[in-house]
Order: C-alpha cells, then structure tokens, then sequence
C-alpha cells in the first residue's frame, strides 16, 4: 500500500554535496523523526542515511540482499525491515522474491529521476482520487456578500498521501476520520483522535459547513473544548494546507466601531481626523458623518457599517491599522468547494514534486561527475 508523508523543505544550500542532497530527501518524505538536538555528523551516519547513500541511490542497478544489508548497516533484520518497508510504501524503492533466501531491495526505475517519477504519478494520482470523499460532507458554499479573504502567511506544507482502503467492520473510525488522518490533519500518531466523534472530526465537520471564519472563541462554545487544544488542532489543519487563518472581515465593523470610540474618547476628533487616518482614507462626507454621530454620542456599529460601505476592505483594514485597532483571525477551509481545496493542495504538492526532480538531476550529476 502507497503510504508517505511529505513535507516542504527548501532546496539544500549545497548542490553538490551527494550528504546533503540524500538528507534533504531523508527530510521531504520524513523518513526520519526528528528527536533532541542535532548531532555532529547532521544524521549522516544513520541507518537510512546510509542506506540511500551507499546502497540504493549509488548503486541503482543492484538489487540488494536483506541480510546483507542488515549486516553491513549492523542492524537488526526487524530494525532493517521498519526502515525498507517505509521505502517501499514510499514507492521509492521495489523488491523482489525471485529465487531463494532474502527479499532483494532495489532503487524503482534503475536511477532516481526514474523513482521519482514513479512517486510522482502516484502521488498526483492518489490525492486526485481520495480528495472526491470531501464532496460527502462538504456543504460550505460561496456567497455573493462575501469578499475574497487573502489568508495570512501559510506554514510550510506536511502532508500525507495515502492509497485508499476499506474500513475494518470493527473499526471505530469512519471514512472521514479515515481520511484526514490519512491527509495528517490528525498528526504523526493520531490514536483516539481518529475516532469517528474525536474533537479533531467534529471541528474539521465545522469548517466543512461554515461560510464565515471560525474563531477561537466560536469553537470552545461550540465544542466546549479548551482554547489551547482547538488552536493546536487547527494549527495542524493549517500545516496540510487544507486550513487557512483569515482575518475576520465579517468582524470589520464591530472592530473599527471600538478603535474610533475609544480614539475619541482619549485622544479628540483632532487626532482621528490627521493621525487617526480619517483624512487620508475616508471622503469630507463620511469624515463629517461619523464624527457627528460620535459628537452626539449616538454612533453604532450600524452606522459604522452604513458609512464604510463604500470604502474597500482593504483600506477599512488601513483605517483600523491607523486606528490602533486590531481585527481579530478566523480559521477556514482553504476554498469554498471541495475542487477549490484540491487545486490549492495539489499545487503545493506538485512544489514539493518539482523540487524533487531537481534534486534527482543533481544528485546523478554530481556522482557522475566524480
């Protein structure tokens, strides 16, 4: 079964070191779990290192004895089978039970490039097919009042890929939990948080079916969870490129309304008027509007609504930036229909995929060249 994780690594700062190039792809497929501080040799001398440098990728049209390699690698055979199996479900690497004794490993294709190319086609082919179970549950849909969102800056993508199977009849997952823990939105080793009704579930359900942002706050009343796990979980969820953090413009006015009652109240209609950005961003007619409600102290957040509606979001969000104001974040999914959130994930996965093939090419160029 094809099972890998990917992760976003940026290209190795030495193109010609064959060390840094087999660790960078020790990295991207996260072969490897990270643990304490980094050691002297950065990993070099480790099984799978070694593994890839000395056998697999040198040496690409060799099949290679388990035993053997167990023996060289001074591993034990179960050591060495936890290691090549992540290869094979990787589809990095094939093997083969041709004749008698051990299982022969070898690098798929006869060369790297070849190997990636096969790992590239599964994985655009694998994501393609199992991105169609959100169309089962999802229900979010684009309104006409909504305006476009640039989300803030995204975390580098990790994200698994996975061959579909069947659920087993005792199994307390559904297809969905399944399914994102399958994607990584239930991390490394998910365990109870890939049960049907998980906290995990219940909040990717929402953000399956909300127009608007979610909050924080909206999600510990919803879910009646602690702020500090929900923000963990979503965090996660943002790392798969699935979820995106937002500002809350639904929440614009609400926030503008605060900053410029509480700017008047402490610094006068002076300072709104040059400091405070009403000069610089709004008309002499909607300067003169807003301040005579606040004047009069009857100024609402309907009113701050009635006023802006013809200002652009953006420059709302300069205004409140002046203001001193701050417009809090929401979480949602990273497009309003299930094809909008493939496109977005397929196009960093193929990032990933364009960055391996790169550093295929330059691997065989550089051990050709010594």
């Amino acid at each position: 079964m094809f099972s890998v994780r990917l992760s976003e690594v940026s290209l190795p700062a030495s193109e010609r070191d064959l060390d840094n190039l087999v660790g960078w792809f020790i990295d991207t497929l996260c072969l490897v779990r990270k643990r304490g501080e980094v050691t002297a040799d950065f990993g070099r001398a480790g099984p799978v290192h070694r593994l890839l440098r000395e056998y697999l990728f040198t040496q690409p049209n060799i099949s290679w004895d388990a035993k053997m390699l167990a023996d060289e690698l001074a591993l034990t055979p179960a050591s060495l089978n936890h290691h090549l199996t992540r290869l094979v479900e990787a589809g990095i690497i094939g093997f083969s039970n041709e004749g008698k004794g051990w299982r022969r490993y070898f690098l798929r294709g006869g060369s790297l490039t070849n190997a990636v190319e096969f790992f590239s086609l599964q994985c655009e082919a694998i994501v393609k097919q199992r991105m169609a179970v959100l169309d089962a549950h999802w229900s979010r849909e684009k309104s006409g009042s909504l305006t476009p969102i640039l989300p803030t800056e995204a975390p580098p993508l990790t994200i698994g890929i996975v061959d579909h199977r069947p659920l087993f009849s005792d199994s307390k997952e559904s297809v969905l939990s399944q399914w994102m823990g399958d994607f990584g939105l239930l991390g490394e080793r998910p365990g109870k948080e890939a049960h049907a009704a998980s906290i995990s579930v219940q909040l990717f359900e929402i953000l399956l079916a909300r127009n608007t942002p979610l909050s924080l706050d909206e999600a510990e009343q919803l879910l009646d969870e602690q702020k500090p796990r929900l923000g963990r979980i979503l965090e996660r969820f943002r790392t798969t490129g699935m979820v995106q953090r937002v500002p809350r413009i639904d929440r614009l006015n609400v926030a503008l309304w605060t900053a410029m009652t509480a700017q008047y109240q402490r610094r006068g209609e002076d300072w709104l008027l040059k400091k405070g950005g009403f000069q610089r961003i709004l008309s002499t007619k909607q300067q003169s509007a807003v301040l005579a409600k606040m004047k009069a102290g009857h100024l609402t957040v309907e009113d701050v609504e009635e006023h802006m509606k013809d200002t652009t979001p953006e420059e709302q969000m300069l205004l409140l930036n002046l203001l001193g104001g701050r417009l809090p974040l929401g979480h949602q999914m990273a497009g309003f229909s299930s094809s909008e959130v493939h496109r977005e994930i397929a196009g960093r996965i193929d990032k990933i995929l364009r960055r391996m093939r790169r550093v295929a090419q330059l691997f065989e160029q550089e051990f050709n060249d010594e």
